[in-house]
């Protein structure tokens, strides 16, 4: 009977500590938001340029914005109609460059005078680009989830290529480049992942473990690992496409966590939205140490972080909120 009655107390003592353990984050996080003064126009997918301007869409207001983070003021350039900007990207000119999601073309932005420049989607069928990224070269790759295709646009001639996804409904949705100048892409309405080859422009496609996963972005280290987040089951993911290997971590909140925004540090901390919990959560993992490090919740409440950037020369993170806020976290 004392056997017992040790045996469970052990057992009791292992829970509580594993429990309080899994709380204690190493590191804390800095977290600050600034309200836009637009309301109910879903501000996301931002980006800093050289001096420091934090540029976002508003998705449901038809815009291009820009925020002095250093005064708080905004500045707001309007688009075509019915465009819906849904990502951006600032290239090393300091051009901004938009996904026209509703009305099929890439745009690109002067800053300087608020001029515009379009590049329409080919073809007949409707295309809507959705996530863009450059490559080494400053050209774009983008996905187009409800068009099932992977783009490429050459920023300097303007010529447009598409890539069909190999199964009806892939939604390819989150997309980087990695190390190697080679776009991956998850495919949103399935467990895969797929590498385009930038030649050829064929996919290979990759299975991840479980069939009900679904992978909506993700992130690249710098050892070429692939980094998805499973919005589905609430895993983090990683693809070593040199031995094809995939590990996994699965989340607390498990299903609830919804795994959505996400950015990769200079460190390879990969930083991830929790959007299935009120209020929404920013997590930390460690691709090295293989750990989550830190946590905070997003005083706004967030509603949905849909994207999150690193600005490298701040080692900041930026992202967009539902409650109608911009946002920055940082280490320390």
């Amino acid at each position: 009977m004392k056997l017992n009655y040790l045996i469970v107390f052990t057992f009791l003592l292992f829970v509580c500590t594993s429990h309080s353990a899994e709380q204690k984050w190493p590191k804390t996080i800095d977290i600050k938001e600034w309200q836009v003064p637009w309301d109910n126009t879903r501000p996301r997918d931002p980006a800093v340029d050289s001096k420091g301007n934090v540029w976002f869409c508003g998705q449901a207001g038809n815009y291009i914005a820009m925020l002095n983070p250093l005064n708080g003021k905004f500045k707001r350039f309007e688009l075509s109609n019915n465009t819906n900007p849904h990502n951006l990207i600032i290239d090393s000119k300091d051009h901004v460059w938009y996904a026209g999601n509703r009305n099929g073309h890439i745009g690109r932005l002067n800053p300087t005078d608020g001029s515009i420049k379009q590049f329409s989607m080919p073809g007949d069928t409707p295309i809507d680009p959705h996530t863009l990224v450059f490559n080494s070269a400053e050209n774009i790759w983008f996905s187009a989830q409800w068009g099932n295709k992977v783009g490429f646009l050459n920023t300097q001639t303007g010529e447009v290529k598409l890539v069909s996804m190999p199964f009806d409904s892939a939604r390819p949705y989150g997309i980087k480049v990695d190390y190697d100048d080679i776009p991956w892409v998850v495919l949103f309405g399935s467990n895969k992942l797929a590498k385009i080859n930038p030649e050829s422009f064929t996919v290979e496609q990759i299975d991840l473990i479980d069939i009900n996963e679904r992978p909506r972005r993700l992130e690249v280290t710098q050892n070429n690992h692939i980094y998805y987040l499973d919005h589905s089951l609430g895993y983090l993911g990683s693809y070593n496409s040199a031995t094809k290997k995939i590990n996994r971590w699965l989340l607390p909140e498990e299903h609830k966590a919804k795994l959505y925004g996400s950015a990769i540090d200079s460190n390879d901390r990969i930083w991830i939205a929790l959007t299935g919990v009120t209020p929404n959560q920013i997590r930390v993992f460690d691709s090295n140490s293989k750990q989550f490090i830190a946590n905070v919740e997003v005083p706004s409440g967030a509603g949905s972080i849909r994207y999150m950037h690193y600005n490298m020369a701040t080692k900041e993170v930026w992202f967009g909120t539902d409650a109608n806020t911009i946002g920055r976290v940082k280490l320390h």
